[in-house]
């Protein structure tokens, strides 16, 4: 797998086009202009790894829309050693950034072939990833209580088994809504049974679903 200075001269116009949409956490758009978004989509979509839209991978996903993964990662407030529980690896790029942040990153993906996929790629990539298959509803409690849990996928409401899994002070970002948009929605957790929201603006993801898919 091989980066390129073309490749690299694109990361930094796209970091240039987030922040003029608003973007200014730093270690975010850092994190966006080093991993290489390309090496997470098909060899068709090489020439778009760089424009700021989602475009899609196999089993019927996406590859989320720059902006989207910037603007999730900024929701969550990481730092350094966080323990951060994605839940839809998809391609594994949201995975990665959060990683070259420097969070520890536990995701989970339904669909086996994304699942094994991710997996190759980021270890190509060298990012200590801890990968799950499984239902992402039912998140991973063994390893919690995580710092932020971050939803790469449209949830019809906001998963209480998520939210158990959160510590105090944690973040769960998520997009809720139905099959056509969703309200981006940030959950803090300020106690055992005690939780304050946020809405931070529309978007539109694939479903969020149950169970697990095995594929070919």
């Amino acid at each position: 797998m091989t980066d390129s200075f073309e490749a690299k001269g694109k990361r930094k116009r796209l970091v240039e086009e987030l922040r003029k949409k608003g973007i200014s956490d730093e270690e975010v758009l850092r994190a966006i202009d080093t991993v290489p978004r390309h090496l997470f989509m098909d060899a068709a979509f090489l020439v778009h790894a760089y424009t700021d839209k989602a475009f899609p991978i196999s089993s019927g996903q996406t590859i989320s829309q720059p902006y989207t993964v910037a603007v999730q990662t900024s929701l969550l407030r990481v730092k350094k050693r966080d323990k951060i529980l994605e839940v839809g690896t998809g391609s594994g790029y949201q995975a990665a950034v959060l990683a070259e942040i420097g969070a520890k990153v536990y995701t989970i993906e339904r669909f086996r072939d994304l699942f094994l996929k991710a997996q190759k790629t980021l270890a190509s990539l060298g990012y200590n990833i801890d990968f799950f298959y499984g239902d992402g509803y039912a998140g991973k409690p063994q390893y919690g209580p995580y710092d932020g849990i971050v939803v790469t996928a449209a949830a019809p409401e906001i998963p209480s088994e998520l939210l158990r899994q959160l510590k105090t002070g944690g973040r769960l970002v998520v997009p809720v809504g139905n099959s056509s948009s969703q309200v981006m929605t940030v959950v803090e957790r300020t106690g055992e049974d005690a939780f304050e929201y946020s809405r931070h603006g529309d978007f539109v993801f694939v479903p969020m679903l149950k169970g697990t898919v095995n594929g070919k």
